[in-house]
C-alpha cells in the first residue's frame, strides 16, 4: 500500500518537528511556508555582513531535537552545532545589582547568599519543587494530548499537588525572601508570553529543565537549527514549499481534503496539520466551514500573550564582558507586568532581554564588529491599537539610551546597522493574532485541555501544532505539541 499522505502548513520549529517525524514514519509530507525561508518566528534576516536572527535564541532541552534525528539513526551533530552558555543569563538591576543565573551550584550558593543568606535554604526547596513539576508537568504531560476533558482529570491530581492554580511568582516568593531573586526565578515565563504573575507555577518546571539540559546555542544562529532541520526532513524525501502561502483548508463535510495556495496550487492529502497562528487558521483558512467558524468565536473571546519590540543593531567593536544572555530588569515588575497585561500601555520604563551572539560565534558580524538584539515586552495590538510606524523609532531611541547608560556608553557612535520588529510585524509577517508573540496567554485556564486541542473536534484529520496548542510556546514546547501530534496522526494510519 502507498504511504499515507499529510499537509503541514508552516515551517517553524513546530512544523517542522512534525514533518521530520511523520516522513520519517513513512508518511509522504508536503510542508508549505508562506515566507522566502522556513523558520517562522525564527527567521534570518543578514545586512551589511552581519547576520540577525529574529528569534528565537535560548535553546534548551536538545534531546527533543536529537531526537529527531535518532529516529532515523542519525546524529544531530552532522548538521548543527550545539555550544553551551554560561552563565545562562547575566541579570542586572538599576540599583547596580548583578546576578550570574547558572547551574553551578556553588556560584549560585554564594550570589544567593550575598542577597540573603536565609535563601540558600529557600532556593535549595524551590529546586525541589521544580523538579517535581518537571517530572509531571514535562516529562509526563508535555508530549501528550488533551482531547478530552477526562485527560485533564487524570492530571489533576497532580496538579493540585504542586499548587498549579498559584502564579510561578507566588510560589517562588513562598520560597526566597529576596525581591532580586523572585524576579530571577520567575521572569522566564515571558519568554513563552506568560505573566509570572499570573502564569500557572506549573512553569516553574523551566528551571529545571535549564539546570539538567543547559543553555545552548546554535553555531552559526538559531538559522542553522532551522537549515538543519530541512536537511534532516530533505533527505528523509520530504517536500517543502517556500514562498506560497496556504489560503484556504479545504474540507468536505467532516473531512480536510487538501489545501489552496496563493499561487493557485491545490494539494490534496489524508491529513492536513497547521503550525500556524491558531486564530488566522479558524477565521481565514476555514472560513468555509462551520465548525470553523464557530472555534474562531471562541478564540477570539480568549486572552492573548503580549506582542514584541524587537531592535537589531551591528556595532564596531567586540565586548566579551557582555555574556550571551543579558536581562536588564527596569525598576518596576509588578506594576510594568500589570501595563503589558492588564492596562494596556506602553510605560515610560521597560525590562530589556539583550541578546549578544557575537560573544559565542564571531562569524556573525564581520571582523571587529558585534550583533546584538534587544528585545522589549508590548502589549499587543488589542490592548494597544497604535501607529507602529510612528511609535518605534522614538522606543527604538530609549531602549539604545538605556543599554547605553548600563553597558555601552557610546552606542550610538558606535552602531553601523539597524533595524527593529514591531507588534505590526509580527501580525504582517506571521499573520499572528493581535501581533502577539507567543499565541495564547499561558494561564491554567487556557492550557493542557483548555488550549486549542492537537487535534480538531470537528473535524478529525486537522491537526494543531506550535505555541497556540498544547504544551504551549518555547523550542521545546512546540517540539513537544509535534510529538504529541504526530502520535495522533500516526495513530491514524491504516
Amino acid at each position: 500500500m502507498n504511504p499515507r499522505s499529510a499537509i503541514v502548513i508552516g515551517a517553524g520549529f513546530g512544523g517542522l518537528a512534525l514533518a521530520i517525524r511523520l516522513q520519517s514514519a513513512g508518511v509522504e509530507t508536503t510542508l508549505i511556508e508562506a515566507r522566502d525561508k522556513a523558520g517562522g518566528r525564527a527567521y534570518v534576516w543578514e545586512k551589511d555582513g552581519y547576520t540577525f536572527d529574529a528569534g528565537p535564541t535560548v535553546i534548551t532541552d536538545p534531546a527533543c531535537l536529537q531526537e529527531l534525528w535518532a529516529l532515523t539513526g542519525r546524529d544531530m551533530a552532522d548538521d548543527v552545532t550545539l555550544a553551551p552558555v554560561q552563565p545562562f543569563y547575566r541579570l542586572n538591576w538599576p540599583d547596580g545589582v548583578t546576578f550570574d543565573y547558572t547551574n553551578d551550584d556553588a556560584l549560585l550558593n554564594t550570589q544567593i547568599a550575598q542577597l540573603n543568606p536565609d535563601d540558600v535554604a529557600g532556593y535549595a526547596k524551590f529546586l525541589d519543587y521544580s523538579a517535581g513539576v518537571f517530572k509531571e508537568g514535562y516529562e509526563k504531560l508535555g508530549h501528550v494530548a488533551f482531547l478530552d476533558f477526562a485527560s485533564m482529570i487524570k492530571a489533576a491530581p497532580a496538579l493540585a499537588k504542586y499548587q498549579a492554580w498559584r502564579s510561578v511568582y507566588s510560589i517562588v516568593s513562598s520560597f526566597v525572601k529576596d525581591e532580586h531573586l523572585r524576579q530571577a526565578l520567575s521572569f522566564h515565563t515571558l519568554l513563552v508570553g506568560g505573566n509570572p504573575m499570573t502564569t500557572s507555577a506549573i512553569y516553574a518546571l523551566i528551571h529545571k529543565l535549564e539546570r539538567d539540559g543547559g543553555v545552548w546555542f546554535a553555531m552559526g544562529g538559531t538559522n542553522q537549527l532551522i537549515a538543519g532541520m530541512v536537511t534532516q526532513f530533505e533527505r528523509l524525501g520530504g517536500k517543502l514549499m517556500l514562498n506560497d502561502a496556504v489560503v484556504s483548508i479545504e474540507t468536505l463535510g467532516d473531512r480536510a481534503t487538501g489545501v489552496t495556495t496563493a499561487s493557485g496550487w491545490s494539494g490534496n492529502a489524508d491529513m492536513v496539520a497547521c503550525n500556524g497562528d491558531v486564530m488566522h487558521v479558524y477565521k481565514d483558512l476555514l472560513k468555509t466551514s462551520r465548525s470553523g467558524q464557530r472555534t474562531k468565536a471562541k478564540l477570539e473571546r480568549k486572552r492573548y500573550s503580549p506582542s514584541l519590540f524587537v531592535v537589531h543593531f551591528g556595532i564596531k567593536g567586540t565586548w566579551p564582558g557582555i555574556p550571551h544572555h543579558t536581562i536588564l530588569f527596569g525598576p518596576r515588575y509588578k506594576g510594568l507586568l500589570a501595563d503589558l497585561y492588564d492596562t494596556g500601555v506602553l510605560p515610560e520604563d521597560f525590562s530589556l532581554y539583550l541578546h549578544h551572539p557575537t560573544v559565542t560565534d564571531p562569524s556573525l558580524a564581520p571582523e571587529g564588529h558585534s550583533s546584538f538584539y534587544a528585545l522589549a515586552p508590548v502589549p499587543h495590538l488589542g490592548k494597544f491599537p497604535v501607529d507602529w510606524d510612528e511609535i518605534a523609532p522614538v522606543l527604538e531611541k530609549r531602549i539604545l539610551d538605556e543599554i547605553g547608560r548600563r553597558l555601552i556608553p557610546d552606542i550610538h557612535e558606535r552602531i553601523t546597522v539597524k533595524f527593529s520588529y514591531t507588534p505590526k510585524d509580527f501580525a504582517q509577517d506571521l499573520n499572528a493574532h493581535l501581533g502577539s508573540a507567543f499565541s495564547l496567554e499561558p494561564i491554567l485556564t487556557q492550557s493542557a485541555w483548555f488550549r486549542v486541542h492537537n487535534r480538531d473536534d470537528h473535524i478529525p484529520n486537522l491537526y494543531f501544532v506550535g505555541a497556540g496548542t498544547h504544551p504551549g510556546a518555547g523550542i521545546p514546547g512546540v517540539v513537544g505539541s509535534a510529538k504529541a501530534t504526530a502520535a495522533l496522526m500516526l495513530e491514524t494510519q491504516t
